[in-house]
């Protein structure tokens, strides 16, 4: 940690760590929505069915489910400045990819890889949790995913303009492109200016690669449990895929797919034994242990807060041209509001945790986020369009102002393990994305918007489980002295 001033309008030691953060998270989530606002183009540029763009919009985020679990254990043992560069550069490859595919195909093969650029947002949150202290991490973490979320809304007022700059049926291909070029570019910035922890601090590395670490038998199991969704939401995906939905997979590699899904539980289930088998045969001293249920909670409510935001940015242009019969640069700005709610309340949503408590801010969001759903379920032509955009920026409020005070909290359960919670926490975003899109496709926008609100109040009554982080986290240094971290 360092001890100076929180002062956002500087760009030296822990500001300059926090603002090339969040402008690398920014550029992936450019990277990753640049289609969102261009999909009527590229549409009627490669022959797309309506059935064809939702498959997009849903391979778009599967990838990031498991990436944003490897990209956070990768995080752990190497460090954020390595695998932040690395990511930005590979990713750039899908990007041109995307850009220039011809065929549905060659289009969601991309679009599925670029899934894993989404992964990237789990890198800062340990990189920022390791220059910034508990007092003020959920600002700082909030204003990394907050301003950094605020790529998709660049993306959407942005890109149709450049598309439309570059002219002809081929506009998108260089938008998207575009960025590609930018994300290649950062990486080489990125990585000659940060470095992994303040000069002195220990970078905290966990014990085992492959698994995360838990400290009772119960927590055991229930890691296990907590594993199943996010191979529920890949099955999904492969029956959204298969001759059952858009026949993009053949029946045989359909079910090849879910073998090969059952096969990396059962490898995976074997890794989180190898890592945890000693606590069925000595317990963990107190001072190491850490409840995972805190860990369970956090995803419940990233399931509802990022889940519902990816979901409903991927489709808000889309529902808003639809509805209202808008061009589609008046219905990608107009839908950019959503997103554009990310400046001030992602950091909002980790100042008033700060100064508040985390778990009562969790409450009051949470229970918004159920009522601006509700609100979003009943818009229909009949109203104003401006009534329709101010619902859309209330909800958001709820929304990101949730995923701020949920990674207010992430960075205060285990130092060690931060990427790999991050990671998980993370997944589960992208758990409720998939889940609401395959919901989208098989309803009305009306019942989509409803079932975000239903799973919004399951995730209130878990977080009555929650207990609020007090006291400190121990770590062990490498010469064997105990380091106290305040939580709170």
């Amino acid at each position: 940690m360092t001890a100076e001033k929180f002062n956002i309008f500087s760009f030296a030691g822990k500001m300059k760590i926090l603002h090339l953060s969040w402008i690398a998270f920014f550029i992936t989530f450019v990277v990753w929505f640049n289609h969102a606002p261009l999909l009527q183009a590229i549409a009627a540029s490669i022959g797309l069915e309506p059935s064809e763009i939702k498959t997009l919009l849903i391979l778009n985020v599967a990838l990031t489910i498991p990436a944003r679990v490897i990209i956070g254990m990768l995080t752990d043992r190497f460090g954020p400045k390595i695998v932040y560069s690395a990511l930005l550069a590979i990713c750039s490859i899908p990007c041109f990819m995307f850009a220039f595919a011809e065929t549905f195909e060659q289009a969601a093969i991309a679009r599925f890889m670029l899934g894993f650029i989404g992964a990237g947002f789990v890198i800062g949150i340990r990189m920022v949790s390791e220059w910034f202290p508990a007092n003020e991490l959920g600002t700082a973490e909030g204003i990394y995913g907050g301003w950094g979320n605020f790529g998709s809304a660049a993306a959407a007022f942005s890109l149709p303009v450049i598309a439309l700059w570059f002219g002809g049926d081929d506009g998108w291909r260089y938008a998207v492109a575009t960025t590609g070029v930018m994300s290649l570019l950062f990486s080489v910035v990125y990585y000659f200016n940060v470095s992994d922890t303040p000069k002195g601090s220990t970078y905290f590395k966990p014990k085992h690669i492959g698994a995360m670490e838990v400290t009772s038998k119960g927590d055991f199991f229930f890691l296990l449990v907590m594993k199943v969704p996010m191979y529920a939401a890949l099955a999904l995906l492969t029956w959204k895929l298969s001759p059952a939905g858009v026949k993009l997979l053949s029946e045989t590699t359909a079910l090849i797919c879910y073998v090969g899904l059952f096969l990396l539980f059962i490898y995976e289930v074997s890794h989180v034994w190898k890592v945890n088998k000693t606590v069925f045969s000595e317990p963990v001293p107190e001072m190491h242990r850490y409840k995972f249920k805190q860990v369970a909670v956090l995803n419940v409510l990233y399931f509802a807060t990022f889940g519902s935001e990816l979901a409903v940015v991927s489709m808000l242009p889309l529902f808003f041209a639809e509805t209202f019969e808008l061009s589609p640069v008046v219905a990608g700005m107009v839908a950019s509001a959503y997103a554009f709610m990310n400046l001030m309340s992602r950091p909002g949503g980790g100042w008033i945790s700060d100064k508040f408590g985390r778990k009562p801010t969790l409450l009051i969001l949470t229970a918004g986020l159920a009522v601006g759903y509700f609100v979003m379920s009943l818009v229909d032509a009949t109203w104003p369009l401006w009534l329709a955009v101010v619902a859309a920026m209330a909800c958001s409020f709820f929304v990101q102002s949730g995923e701020g005070a949920v990674f207010a909290v992430v960075p205060l359960i285990k130092r060690r393990l931060t990427g790999q919670i991050a990671g998980m926490t993370g997944a589960y975003g992208n758990v409720g994305a998939v889940t609401y899109l395959t919901v989208l496709s098989l309803v009305d926008y009306s019942t989509f918007f409803m079932v975000i609100a239903a799973t919004a109040v399951v995730g209130f009554v878990a977080l009555l489980l929650m207990e609020e982080p007090k006291g400190h986290m121990v770590e062990v240094n490498e010469d064997g002295s105990v380091q106290m971290i305040n939580v709170g």
